[in-house]
């Protein structure tokens, strides 16, 4: 179903529900995804997912359609992570690293990203960057958004994003080669 159809079946009371339920089946599965790169672990990630929908159940019904249905969305579950590292951060008095390293070991327990190398030392380099700009590199390498639908979600300049991706890009490729290099020379040690 078109968001159009959606839209316009979730101003009518009489078919409000099944209009979300609709939204939810159309985007819940991409929504997680997006939480679940920026958070890590599939606990929290389901909550904010859940959390995002009671948003967009809340205030759909004020959705001025400016922007796609989808770009309201990922805008909404965008600040739900951030706020979500935010919180924890502060919380738990843990420093930028600190919040790294702990996703980074949940990572790890993931068992389909811990069997693979390449994709585990790409994920170890993603969370050693800052939640914007891993934000932005998420948005861009896996979910291929473009820069013009990245800036309404963000709420970013296109010339920022494209600046911030470059420089996110730049600094995993340095950690993964910075890696590659510890692990050569400790097997040369062998």
């Amino acid at each position: 179903m078109e968001d159009h159809e959606i839209l316009t079946k979730f101003q009518d009371p009489a078919s409000r529900n099944l209009a979300f339920n609709q939204l939810v089946r159309k985007y819940q599965q991409k929504v997680y995804w997006h939480v679940r790169k920026m958070v890590v672990d599939h606990d929290d990630a389901d909550d904010l997912t859940q959390d995002v929908f009671v948003k967009v159940w809340k205030n759909l019904g004020n959705f001025r359609q400016d922007a796609q249905l989808f770009t309201w969305i990922y805008r909404i579950a965008t600040n739900e992570c951030l706020s979500f590292l935010q919180s924890k951060r502060r919380k738990f008095f843990l420093p930028l690293n600190d919040v790294g390293a702990e996703l980074a070991a949940k990572l790890e327990a993931y068992p389909a990203v811990a069997g693979d190398e390449i994709e585990l030392k790409l994920q170890k380099a993603i969370l050693r960057l800052p939640d914007k700009q891993r934000l932005v590199f998420n948005l861009r390498y896996y979910d291929e958004m473009p820069y013009e639908q990245m800036a309404q979600v963000t709420g970013t300049s296109v010339g920022a994003l494209k600046a911030s991706y470059h420089h996110a890009a730049r600094k995993i490729e340095e950690y993964v080669t910075a890696a590659d290099m510890l692990s050569t020379t400790a097997e040369d040690a062998d």
